[in-house]
């Protein structure tokens, strides 16, 4: 039997997510992007040592941080077909708006949303191809700085 060195379903790079309750994230998970529970390992005190999720073709893992480790947030940018619906989705869910959907000047939608965990989620739409000198020109057109500065200005951290 050959052995693949990059299990079926995973990509080069995995996330890991650290949680007070990685239960609750793995609920919000679903509700939020529809993401797939592929297992976790629990044990008798209830304590998540392991879990995975599919969120769209990208495996995710995490687990229950100790009791006295700090919060450790983690910044996850998602590709999706919608990122409108998608925030709008996260919304529903309980999440928090850091940015609204908005066209920047390379030709992706980008919205920001907090989830209750503290975690933030970069939601991106591909929604025009451009040329290296479309790109350029954008760059300097007032609309897309405009659109820079909103999102370059944004609080990821609001409260702290």
């Amino acid at each position: 039997m050959t052995v693949t060195p990059i299990p079926r379903g995973y990509t080069s790079v995995t996330p890991w997510m650290i949680s007070a309750d990685t239960n609750a994230l793995m609920d919000w998970l679903t509700a939020a992007f529809d993401a797939e529970d592929c297992g976790r390992v629990v044990d008798d005190q209830g304590v998540v040592g392991h879990a995975e999720m599919r969120i769209g073709n990208a495996m995710v893992m995490m687990f229950d941080s100790k009791p006295d480790w700090p919060l450790t947030p983690a910044f996850l940018r998602l590709y999706v077909d919608d990122a409108d619906a998608t925030h709008r989705q996260a919304l529903a869910a309980g999440g928090t708006s850091i940015t609204e959907p908005t066209e920047l000047f390379w030709g992706d939608r980008v919205g920001r949303v907090r989830d209750p965990f503290g975690n933030l989620y970069w939601l991106q739409t591909r929604v025009v191809e451009l040329t290296e000198a479309e790109v350029v020109e954008r760059m300097n057109d007032p609309k897309f700085i405009a659109a820079m500065e909103y999102v370059q200005g944004a609080d990821f951290f609001p409260g702290a």
